[in-house]
């Protein structure tokens, strides 16, 4: 094979791995809200931003390879999702500590959804003082780690697959 045939290779083995494994990664999470009914806290649905924004510069990436285009294109692509995945990982890493107590968390994802009242007559009312789950407690820890440590693990590798692609040789 020519050292062009492998590059382009790795490119779209990379940009294949990395954006099936953010689809994978964020389709659990919604399956654990939807089917589970794991609701997420706020700083969960912060970490999901970075997959939400992958996975299209994925997709373009491999188009863009697929058709031909310049190969700096797919790189790009790769180094994207690793700086994506770079920024989830922090993110968990920070949502990790609040959980752990380790810092505190924002003032704003705290409450419980228990507080909406029974009546009827003041349910619009109580709506607008109900908050999310609080991102100081794991809905779930599975091995010892949280959604939001999963994250960190699911991000670190990825990232790592990212940079794999994006090298040259």
């Amino acid at each position: 094979m020519l050292p062009h045939a492998i590059t382009r290779q790795r490119l779209q083995i990379g940009l294949a791995l990395t954006t099936l494994g953010m689809a994978v990664s964020v389709g659990s999470a919604l399956g654990f809200e939807h089917i589970g009914g794991y609701i997420p806290c706020h700083l969960c649905l912060l970490e999901r931003i970075p997959y939400y924004t992958g996975i299209p510069v994925g997709v373009l990436g491999l188009l863009a390879v697929r058709f031909g285009l310049p190969r700096f294109v797919g790189r790009l692509a790769l180094l994207v999702i690793a700086g994506l995945m770079v920024w989830g990982m922090v993110m968990g890493i920070y949502h990790s500590g609040v959980e752990w107590k380790w810092w505190a968390g924002p003032t704003d994802c705290s409450g419980a959804l228990d507080s909406v009242t029974n009546n009827v007559n003041t349910l619009l009312s109580d709506l607008n003082t109900v908050t999310g789950p609080k991102c100081d407690e794991a809905a779930l820890r599975v091995l010892g780690l949280s959604f939001a440590g999963w994250n960190v693990v699911v991000s670190i590798i990825l990232a790592a697959i990212a940079l794999w692609g994006f090298r040259k040789n």
